[in-house]
Parts: structure tokens; C-alpha cells; sequence
């Protein structure tokens, strides 16, 4: 699978400035991507990202998408399986792991005093998507 993101050596990366909510998520998460050639709609390439999780956020239905995600928690907490009302859920503290195929349901999501996490999104353009049954 080629992967053409860009060559980009040692740089300090702006923790307090540049950081953007994604689409679909909820105001109090936001993402500065490190470096990306990602095409979701050709299902082609990959993007490393940070995403980060102001104390209090959660986000109310799960998420599945067609790229393999690999998630680590740098810092802070992160509760998996919350309600729509962000309530309940599995708690896990940084450092934690998680690699997910494409099309698996995960979340939601919520932090209790904040977090960072470190992600890389890609696509096997070996083989075909094929969605997830639920």
C-alpha cells in the first residue's frame, strides 16, 4: 500500500495555536494534523494526527469509518462506550492502545479532565472496504 505523505523532519509543533474541530465532532474536540495525503473518497493514503479533548467533552453515537485508525493516549483520560448524555462507559488512563480495522464501531467518547491523542489513519488500498454489520 503507497503511502505519499510528506517528508517533514524535526518541528516544533504549536501546542496552543492552529487547532481545529473536524467535521461531525462536537465543539471542545479539536485535531492539528501532522502530516496527511489522506483521500476519503478514493479510500486512498493516510494522515498521523493529534486530537485533543477539552475536560467535560463527549461526543453521542459511535463512530465507524473505512481506514484503519491506531489510537494512542498520550495524557489524561478517556472513557469508551459513554451514553448520548455522557454517562457511563469504560475509563482508561494514558498510556493506552488501540488499532481498529476499517469499519468497526467504536465510542462514543468522552474525557473527564481532558486528554491528548496521538492517531494514524490509513487505508489498505490492497483490499476492498467492505462495511461493517451491526
Amino acid at each position: 500500500m503507497p503511502f505519499n505523505k510528506p517528508h517533514r523532519e524535526f518541528f516544533a509543533i504549536d501546542m496552543a495555536e492552529g487547532w481545529e474541530t473536524p467535521p461531525g465532532y462536537p465543539p471542545g474536540i479539536k485535531q492539528k494534523i501532522l502530516a496527511s495525503d489522506i483521500d476519503e473518497t478514493k479510500r486512498t493514503g493516510g494522515r498521523t494526527r493529534l486530537l485533543k479533548f477539552d475536560a467535560g467533552t463527549f461526543t453521542t453515537a459511535p463512530f465507524v469509518h473505512d481506514h484503519w485508525e491506531e489510537v494512542y493516549l498520550v495524557s489524561g483520560d478517556l472513557t469508551v462506550g459513554n451514553d448520548a448524555k455522557g454517562a457511563g462507559g469504560e475509563p482508561f488512563k494514558a498510556p493506552t492502545y488501540a488499532c481498529r480495522p476499517p469499519g468497526v464501531y467504536h465510542g462514543p467518547f468522552k474525557s473527564e479532565r481532558g486528554c491528548l491523542l496521538y492517531e494514524i489513519h490509513y487505508y489498505d488500498e490492497t483490499r476492498p472496504y467492505q462495511a461493517a454489520k451491526r
